[in-house]
C-alpha cells in the first residue's frame, strides 16, 4: 500500500464490497485546542473512528517527552478498538497538514503493518469535494492486530547526535524554533548541534496535498540529502517529523530514522548541547 491515498480512492474504497473496505482513523489534534474529538462529533468520513493522539498513539508525557511512543501492548489494545485487524488496509487522516496522520501511519508501520496509508488533503479535501459526511459514531467490531515493534528505525539520543555528525538529521520544525528565537514549549531554544532545519510545512502544497514525489526528492536533494546517506528526522515532540520520514519514502528514501523523543526529550538534559542559529551556508 503507497503512503498516501487520493480522496477519490478512498471514496471507491468505501463504496465497495464491506469485506474489502478500510478501516479510517480520524486523528485530528490541535496544541492549542479544541480537542480532534468535538471536530469528530461533528462531522467525519463516514465509518471513521476516532483515535486521540495524546490517549492511543502516545505514551504519558515525562523523561520520554511530550509524546513518546505508547507501549506496544496499549497501542494494541487502542488499535484493536478502533477495529484494525492484521493485514487489511487502514486509513488515517487528520485536517491540518498531514503531520498528525502520518505520526498514525508511522506507528502502524512501526508495529509491522504495511497496509497503512494517509489521506492526502486530509479532511478538509474530503469535505471540500462533496465527500459524504456523518455524524454517526460506528462501534467497529474489535480487530485482531498484532503489534510487533521495531519494523521502522527509532533514535535514541545518542544516535540522532551521531547521525546530525556523520549522516543527515532533519529538524522538522518551524525555523523560529529551530534557530532558537523562541521555544514557547520545551524548556531550552535551540536545536541538536548539525541538524538541519526541514520545516514540515515544506512537505505541503497551499491546496493542502503533499507535493509530487520528484518535488520532494528534489527538496531533499537541495538540504543536502546524498544518494544512500544515513537519514532521519525529529521535531518538538515527535509527531511532525513522522511526515518527514512520511516525505522520505515518498522521494525514494524510506527507513528513514525517528528520534521520537525530539527537542522535549533532548532539552530536558542540560549536559546535551543546543545550538542556536542557522547551520552556515
Amino acid at each position: 500500500m503507497r503512503p498516501l491515498i487520493s480522496t477519490t480512492d478512498l471514496a471507491a474504497a468505501l463504496a465497495g464490497p464491506a469485506a474489502g473496505r478500510p478501516v479510517v482513523l480520524d486523528v485530528r489534534w490541535r496544541l492549542a485546542g479544541p480537542p480532534g474529538a468535538e471536530s469528530y462529533r461533528e462531522g467525519h468520513v463516514p465509518g471513521a473512528v476516532f483515535v486521540d493522539l495524546d490517549r492511543a498513539l502516545a505514551a504519558e508525557p515525562g523523561e520520554g517527552g511530550r509524546h513518546p511512543l505508547p507501549a506496544p501492548a496499549d497501542l494494541q489494545r487502542d488499535l484493536r478498538a478502533a477495529g484494525v485487524r492484521a493485514g487489511h488496509p487502514v486509513v488515517a487522516y487528520d485536517d491540518a497538514d498531514g503531520s498528525v496522520a502520518a505520526r498514525a501511519w508511522w506507528l502502524l508501520r512501526w508495529a509491522g503493518h504495511e497496509e497503512v496509508a494517509v489521506l492526502d488533503g486530509g479532511y478538509a479535501a474530503w469535505s471540500a469535494e462533496g465527500h459524504p459526511v456523518s455524524t454517526e459514531q460506528p462501534a467497529p467490531e474489535p480487530g485482531d492486530i498484532e503489534v510487533h515493534p521495531g519494523a521502522m528505525p527509532v533514535l535514541d539520543a545518542d544516535e540522532a547526535a551521531a547521525l546530525a555528525r556523520d549522516g543527515l538529521l532533519l529538524d522538522a520544525r518551524a525555523t523560529p524554533r529551530y534557530a532558537g528565537e523562541t521555544e514557547p514549549i520545551d524548556p531550552r531554544a535551540g536545536h541538536i548541534p548539525g541538524a538541519v532545519n526541514a520545516p514540515f510545512s515544506g512537505h505541503i502544497a497551499e491546496n493542502g496535498r503533499w507535493h509530487a514525489p520528484e518535488q520532494l526528492a528534489a527538496r531533499f536533494t537541495d538540504l543536502g540529502l546524498r544518494p544512500g546517506e544515513p537519514v532521519g528526522a525529529y521535531c518538538g515532540s515527535g509527531v511532525t517529523a513522522s511526515s518527514v520520514v512520511l516525505a522520505l519514502e515518498l522521494a525514494g528514501h524510506p527507513g528513514a530514522g525517528l528520534y521520537a523523543g525530539s527537542w522535549s526529550h533532548w532539552s530536558r538534559n542540560p549536559d546535551r548541547p543546543a545550538a542556536t542559529g542557522p547551520l552556515p551556508g
